[in-house]
């Protein structure tokens, strides 16, 4: 898929309040999706939107004050979107109210929905979401057969789901906040994503898994016990399907966890603020046994050993 490109952006500020809702809507209507908006705040809806092209489906990144968004019955047959929305609540706390029951969202949630169902969405606080727009039929064939009604997924969830909303965010915020320098490889990913997000599956090389470990594997860099085992079972798959996942960038878990280590000791070795902590206490840090293991594997992996490192104070 092509990288992304912008398509549009734009904002409310600068619009006459009593036209805003108007302006926004008609804006919604040409870009993503019919909707209605309400807001009850005194200084009117302000609010600004990214939209996105991947080539193939779309990424919107829309902030605002607190306000409420609907897309009913009427709009739904008037105005048709045969859409699946995968959306990222980054800032702000949301509602969903759908056909059965209503959803509440904290940050880091994500909720995926079809737009040929009628939903309500409302932000009671200052929100941030990243949307991405995926054509239905696309997403049924590279992310999920089916959906049973809306999709909550937790980003402090534990399992599969959680790890991989987690990987999501981070995709989407470097996406949004620097488009011009997304690989081209972009818009494949974040299916991937969104393929072992919602099905916990995902082929031994889906970069949707592959990720979901990388962001495991950072939150618990430090810990003595993390290992590839440990990793494949947070994933619910084998250890040796999770090798073949990392293989395809040529590396195991086990090298994969021990670089990442490496890499965040050397950063201590040199900074100010760890110049109190001895080279022992570094390795603890990062999960090493012994000090001796450590210096050999950093001499291995820089050509140089923890105490010319701390010496030099350079990297």
């Amino acid at each position: 898929m092509p990288t992304a490109s912008i398509v549009s952006s734009v904002t409310t500020v600068g619009v006459e309040p009593a036209d805003r809702l108007a302006f926004w809507e008609h804006y919604n209507a040409e870009a993503l999706v019919g909707l209605t908006c309400s807001s009850y705040a005194a200084e009117g809806l302000i609010a600004k939107q990214l939209n996105l092209d991947l080539g193939g489906f779309r990424v919107a990144d829309i902030a605002g004050n607190p306000h409420v968004i609907e897309r009913g019955p009427q709009l739904v047959r008037s105005q048709p979107k045969d859409a699946v929305f995968a959306t990222l609540l980054l800032e702000g706390e949301a509602f969903f109210y759908h056909g059965n029951g209503c959803l509440r969202l904290d940050a880091g949630d994500v909720i995926v929905y079809e737009t040929d169902a009628p939903y309500l969405f409302g932000f009671s606080t200052a929100m941030r979401q990243v949307l991405v727009d995926v054509p239905r039929r696309l997403f049924f064939e590279r992310c999920a057969p089916a959906l049973e009604g809306p999709l909550k997924v937790a980003g402090d969830g534990v399992g599969t789901a959680g790890l991989t909303a987690r990987a999501l965010s981070q995709m989407l915020l470097g996406l949004v906040e620097d488009p011009v320098v997304a690989p081209v490889s972009a818009g494949d990913h974040l299916l991937d994503l969104l393929e072992v997000m919602t099905t916990g599956r995902g082929t031994p090389t889906s970069t949707g898994r592959l990720l979901a470990a990388k962001e495991f594997i950072a939150a618990r860099l430090g810990d003595a016990d993390l290992c590839t085992d440990r990793v494949a079972d947070a994933l619910g798959v084998t250890a040796r399907h999770l090798n073949r996942t990392f293989a395809a960038e040529g590396t195991t878990v086990a090298q994969y966890i021990q670089g990442r280590r490496l890499d965040a000791a050397r950063v201590d070795l040199t900074a100010r603020s760890m110049r109190a902590y001895r080279i022992a206490d570094i390795a603890t840090r990062w999960g090493f046994a012994s000090q001796a293991h450590f210096t050999r594997s950093f001499r291995a992996r820089f050509g140089c050993t923890p105490s010319e490192v701390r010496a030099s104070g350079v990297l």
